[in-house]
């Protein structure tokens, strides 16, 4: 398959290429000056340029960019830089897609599961509504601006993607050296919910759905089994043989975050993958006690 990647160089679009590299030809979405002789296509989304010729004939696009949410307070400069960079860049490549003459068979566009908010203990899947709050309300417009693929007969699957556990990089390798020197703890109450999935299932997920014609539309790429904070906690200090006996108060994360901390940390989302569960993906990490020493 000739596959266009997007946000090539960040945790997921990284092991995505090395993943790949021998089955399939990888063409990079990039922003800067395409590399002499490698497959590479330029595009500036603020600026709504893209080098659509070179987009003729693609088999599939997984479509990943987007400004980094944990990084640095949110701002109104930054949150405005969260929102375009998803949604410009996002209505940018569908239009583009849809106007080619050889468009490509599926477009894989990401999302995640702040799309549900603050939902306490509710089960939630595909089919569960938006929620409140920024990052549902970004989400919401990012998910929205694929449609002009999707009207153009190119099939759009949007994957919701919870915590994704890696070594590389993201939370988790953040978490790990403060578990290490025994700063681990619950975060606020501990019963708000988080939905994870490694490294490792969010890539060959993502082959599932290249390959699954069937699978269209809105698939959560989580773990079948959410965990509250406290549970994840205690997991990540067995797993590192490290106590976790210092929890942190709500009024520390908003004094260090901001609003960051009642969006990403104290909110509870307990989402689960009936997309791929009724499909029968594999997960080759459905559970967090067996994944974290893995993963680590």
């Amino acid at each position: 398959m000739r596959i266009l990647v997007s946000g090539s160089s960040g945790l997921v679009g990284s092991a995505l290429l090395r993943r790949c590299s021998k089955s399939a030809d990888i063409i990079r979405l990039v922003r800067r000056e395409p590399k002499p002789g490698g497959e590479e296509i330029r595009w500036d989304p603020q600026a709504g340029q893209i080098a659509a010729e070179a987009m003729e004939g693609l088999d599939a696009v997984v479509h990943l960019a987007g400004d980094n949410i944990a990084a640095g307070r949110w701002t109104a400069a930054k949150k405005a830089r969260i929102r375009d960079s998803r949604v410009d860049g996002t209505r940018l490549l569908a239009e583009t897609l849809a106007r080619l003459v050889r468009p490509p068979k599926v477009l894989i566009s990401a999302s995640a599961v702040g799309y549900y908010g603050d939902r306490g203990e509710e089960e939630l899947d595909e089919s569960s509504p938006p929620g409140p709050g920024f990052l549902a309300g970004v989400c919401r417009d990012w998910e929205a601006a694929t449609e002009p693929a999707s009207r153009a007969g190119i099939r759009v699957v949007i994957v919701r993607l919870g915590m994704v556990l890696a070594r590389e990089g993201g939370a988790l390798a953040r978490l790990v050296g403060l578990f290490r020197l025994g700063l681990g703890g619950r975060l606020g109450s501990g019963r708000q919910y988080l939905s994870w999935i490694t490294l490792g299932d969010v890539v060959e997920a993502i082959l599932f759905l290249l390959e699954n014609d069937s699978l269209r539309g809105p698939v959560n790429l989580v773990a079948p089994q959410p965990v509250t904070n406290r549970e994840f906690t205690r997991a990540l200090g067995r797993a590192l043989h490290r106590p976790t006996l210092l929890p942190t108060p709500p009024f520390a994360l908003r004094l260090a975050l901001g609003e960051m901390a009642d969006e990403m940390l104290l909110s509870s989302a307990r989402v689960l993958p009936r997309k791929l569960l009724h499909a029968s993906y594999p997960f080759r990490d459905p559970d967090l006690e067996s994944a974290l020493p893995r993963v680590l």
